[in-house]
């Protein structure tokens, strides 16, 4: 199967302790039930619960211990860092969300100059710890280069912090919370250690209404020695992004066992549930929604694993990951809006309910672009690429499926995160031109026409810095990041070509829906919007191959899950 069952795991591992540390978790959440996943939700606590079977499980040193500092199975593995993430959303952000929040917290650690703190943080995991990354403040937000926590020099060598962090999860029990700040004396970026234990640390307060725990923390006068300092300078800047890269790609992953889970119950309850006559499953409106909402959920997942296999195999001459990486951050985080609202749809006033799963993916989906990073943000990364990936491809070795035993050390060892702009890509055309199905051809011709619109009505360069006008501009080229490795993950996974070119009937839609909002900047020229109304094209209709992408694949979710109560 394409998606997650819990119930039918049979994913191969290539290891057998991975494969138990997946089974064990999924064992752990069906037995903890719906019924007190859906309690503790409401009443808000803490997973305290899930954090101690990890602990038992010894989950987090085996999964996020880079080799060498943990046992022999340790490893940063970012193939089933993405199958723990999937499983662990598919049962609530709440506890994908510790986890997530832990590798961002190990993220400045792990790349860090200081041995001797990668050696307690290993033995930290060892003892269950979970961790923090204390990154963002209250009067600045996103504004990282604005950072007023600060490090103030000693006679003696030492530092007192003081200023505070917000937003940070698991700041409220974290073995160790990875702080940013900046010298008081000379202004240059630090990274520095401290503990929530430590009586000059003050964890104010939960700044959300959720289960989750997102911090505010002040240091009033803590001291801070060169032992409990990660790094400095240009890169202690470097490695708060390599971080940020490394990690936030977990966001996709959040969204994709969210919306596996609801999509699965909500097929249920539609395919037995009979009204005037007819199954809701019935109606043809109701298998377009079930249909769009799959085929957007397998993209997703597919796009996603492989940016996976681009991140393990990167090294200082291939970045291409730079790219793919923020595309799941963004993209594939806003396609799970849309999986949940094609769902919400269909179960209408079934999705307000206390008792079912979907309440929770209906709330939690929409923190996942948003909580990270909006997307502006990730857009203005991914419009980077843009001239280098459309118009200079060079040649690269065939990326294969990473799913092999391996520590991902580049990541831990990047260098710079500057001169995105010189990043290089393979040709993105071998991927299309190897798949000739009606809408891929389609949307072939879509591309095609964006590339003529760059290259004979480009952009001016008051339109180059409106972020609204270069949102449009960047929907568009991610597509055809989006569809080039959706294409070439044909190769590892086995999708069929009624699914695939269902899949890009979608995304002509939404090709065509985004070049239509360009047209529609008050900005263009004449010349600009004309080149954008030959963006838009209608998908190819089959009604034959969409009964049996009903048929094979949608509706034959029905009764295939249904999480223990």
């Amino acid at each position: 199967m394409l998606l997650l069952n819990p119930k039918h795991h049979t994913r191969a591992y290539a290891d057998d302790k991975s494969k138990q540390m997946m089974l064990k978790t999924i064992e752990y959440f069906e037995k903890k039930g719906q019924k007190k996943i859906k309690k503790d939700w409401h009443e808000k606590v803490w997973n305290y619960d899930f954090v101690e079977f990890l602990k038992k499980e010894e989950i987090f040193a085996t999964l996020m211990t880079p080799s060498g500092y943990g046992d022999s199975d340790s490893r940063w593995d970012t193939y089933r860092i993405c199958e723990f993430a999937e499983i662990t959303a598919f049962y609530g952000i709440t506890y994908w969300y510790t986890f997530q929040v832990s590798m961002l917290g190990l993220g400045p650690i792990f790349m860090g100059s200081n041995e001797e703190v990668k050696h307690k943080t290993a033995q930290l995991l060892k003892q269950g710890g979970v961790f923090a990354f204390g990154l963002s403040e209250k009067e600045h937000g996103a504004d990282i280069y604005s950072s007023d926590m600060m490090l103030y020099p000693q006679p003696d060598g030492t530092y007192l912090a003081n200023g505070d962090k917000y937003y940070i999860g698991n700041a409220n029990e974290a073995a160790l919370v990875s702080t940013f700040g900046k010298m008081a004396d000379t202004g240059e970026y630090v990274w520095f250690v401290v503990s929530p234990k430590h009586p000059k640390y003050e964890c104010i307060k939960n700044v959300v209404n959720e289960q989750n725990y997102v911090a505010e923390y002040a240091l009033y006068d803590y001291p801070i020695t060169q032992a409990d300092i990660i790094e400095t300078g240009p890169k202690a800047w470097d490695n708060m992004l390599n971080t940020i890269n490394v990690c936030k790609y977990n966001l996709g992953w959040g969204a994709i066992g969210l919306c596996t889970h609801a999509l699965y119950e909500a097929m249920n309850h539609a395919a037995n549930r009979n009204l005037y006559g007819r199954y809701v499953t019935d109606f043809p409106h109701v298998k377009k929604l079930f249909t769009d909402a799959y085929c957007r959920l397998v993209a997703m997942k597919l796009f996603s694993e492989r940016a996976c296999d681009y991140m393990r195999t990167a090294s200082a001459h291939d970045r291409r990951y730079l790219l793919y990486n923020p595309i799941v951050k963004m993209k594939v985080t806003m396609q799970g809006e849309e999986v949940i609202n094609h769902i919400w749809d269909v179960i209408a006033a079934k999705g307000f309910e206390k008792e079912p799963f979907f309440e929770i993916a209906a709330h939690e989906v929409r923190m996942l672009p948003k909580l990270e990073g909006t997307a502006h943000v990730n857009m203005a990364l991914i419009v980077k690429f843009m001239q280098s990936y459309l118009f200079n491809p060079d040649q690269f070795p065939e990326v294969p499926r990473r799913s092999d035993i391996a520590n991902d050390a580049y990541l831990f060892d990047q260098g710079p995160t500057k001169g995105l702009g010189k990043v290089r890509f393979h040709d993105y055309m071998i991927a299309y031109n190897s798949c000739n199905l009606p809408n891929v051809t389609v949307f072939k011709n879509q591309i095609a026409q964006l590339k003529r619109f760059l290259v004979k009505a480009t952009p001016d360069q008051q339109q180059s810095t409106d972020i609204d006008y270069l949102l449009s501009v960047g929907e568009l080229f991610t597509l055809v990041a989006y569809g080039q490795l959706i294409i070439e993950s044909r190769k590892y996974v086995d999708v069929d070509t009624d699914l695939l070119d269902e899949m890009f009937g979608v995304m002509v839609r939404d090709f065509s829906k985004y070049a239509l909002e360009l047209a529609s900047k008050q900005s263009n020229t004449d010349t600009q919007r004309e080149f954008c109304l030959k963006m838009i094209s209608f998908a190819v209709k089959d009604n034959d191959r969409f009964e049996r992408v009903w048929k094979h694949h949608v509706y034959a979710l029905k009764d295939q899950y249904s999480m223990n109560e």
